[in-house]
């Protein structure tokens, strides 16, 4: 049996300059199941493993998505910033269980699989466009926070039934609620009033969106339910392609092996996307699952109602499955980017974020064709957040050129 270590606080500045370095640290110091802390002193098991986390993803029944089960309710204030990634007991699809579940994921993959894809690629572009329009002119820009941030969330608002003029407010509210910092309550009340509203919309005069098409589910969820599930596809669906975005350009605007794609060539562009799945995922921890009995993980002592963090940036890079260190690239999928088991992302959802990431990569590249990275590329910083570490900025010159 190995000893339990003292357990590893889940924040710090490493998070926001090298945090595959310090996964690699708790994976050589604490093994496959890392003890941790959150905010407020919150214990957690980190799980870091490739067969652990395929475990835990696999066994719903042991390892439930119920947060209900969970024992440290009784010392969660309401206000703990965390609570919205960590799971508040409300009704949506991240907290049901059986067939309940099988229900409500295949209404989510019912509505988005209806998007029409010409009609997908045509709404990224255009936004795209209208982003690289605003910034084409000046010769140097940040392109994550004027870019790469604003992106995916003005096309799934469109796509969702959201108005344009909702797309910014969004944007600052998802941004807020992944960081779990002091804006991130405000953020989901304002995410929340947003579904809110459009629902009432939609229920009066149903559109060709993904809303109406949820309210329209022959299942018959609720009004409430559905809020739930659309603000879940909106934080899941935004911030994670986002950090795609961003994270695949500062891969290729920072290794040689992807110079042919920033002159013209696009042939790279598919690779630096599947490599950054493997090597810099955007969702690199997920809140997470629930013991329903006592048990044992990865040698570990895991207690009824214990939290389980998804440490799916871990589990990529577990020497275990890497023995040669090697990138994953040419179109291996394995990783756990996109979660595994039931509550895995619905294919049709990971297939719009990938168009949005890809079609967002290749307008700047055809837009703005020598972009270079503007500063040392050892001076990059991330969000402080556990979720989802995007880079805070990636600066990028380039030769002014006039809007389209």
């Amino acid at each position: 049996m190995k000893p339990t270590p003292a357990p590893v606080p889940l924040s710090g500045p490493r998070f926001r300059t090298e945090p595959a370095a310090l996964y690699r640290e708790l994976r050589r110091e604490h093994g496959a199941v890392a003890p941790v802390v959150l905010d407020g002193d919150v214990p957690a098991w980190l799980v870091l493993g490739y067969r652990e986390l395929h475990q835990v993803t696999g066994d719903p029944v042991l390892f439930s998505r119920d947060s209900g089960l969970w024992n440290q309710w009784e010392r969660i204030p309401a206000d703990w910033p965390l609570l919205p990634m960590i799971g508040p007991r409300q009704p949506s699809v991240l907290h049901t269980v059986g067939e309940r579940h099988r229900e409500r994921a295949a209404m989510i993959g019912n509505a988005i699989e209806a998007v029409d894809p010409h009609e997908l690629r045509a709404q990224a572009e255009k936004f795209a466009d209208e982003l690289i329009d605003a910034i084409c002119a000046k010769g140097q820009t940040d392109i994550v926070t004027e870019y790469a941030a604003l992106l995916p969330a003005r096309v799934l608002a469109r796509l969702y039934g959201f108005s344009d003029a909702q797309g910014p407010g969004l944007v600052t509210a998802l941004n807020d609620l992944v960081n779990g910092r002091e804006g991130a309550a405000a953020g989901r009340q304002h995410l929340a009033s947003s579904t809110v509203r459009l629902l009432a919309e939609r229920r009066a005069a149903p559109a060709h969106d993904v809303a109406s098409r949820m309210l329209a589910d022959a299942a018959g969820f609720t009004d409430e339910e559905i809020t739930h599930d659309l603000m879940v596809m909106m934080v899941a669906g935004h911030q994670p392609t986002a950090d795609w975005i961003g994270n695949s350009l500062r891969l290729m605007l920072t290794d040689e092996r992807f110079a042919a794609s920033l002159f013209g060539g696009r042939h790279s562009v598919a690779e630096a996307m599947n490599e950054v799945l493997w090597e810099d995922t955007p969702l690199q921890n997920v809140a997470g699952r629930w013991a329903s009995r006592d048990t044992r993980l990865g040698g570990r002592p895991v207690r009824s109602g214990d939290l389980l963090l998804l440490g799916l940036q871990g589990a990529n890079s577990d020497p275990q499955v890497r023995t040669d260190g090697s990138a994953f690239t040419g179109g291996n999928s394995a990783h756990f980017s996109f979660g595994h088991g039931e509550h895995r992302c619905p294919f049709p959802a990971q297939e719009v974020a990938e168009v949005i990431a890809r079609t967002g990569i290749e307008v700047v590249l055809d837009r703005l064709p020598d972009v270079d990275l503007a500063v040392p590329a050892e001076s990059l910083t991330r969000r402080p957040s556990p979720w989802l570490p995007g880079l805070t900025e990636l600066p990028v010159r380039f030769t002014p050129v006039p809007a389209l």
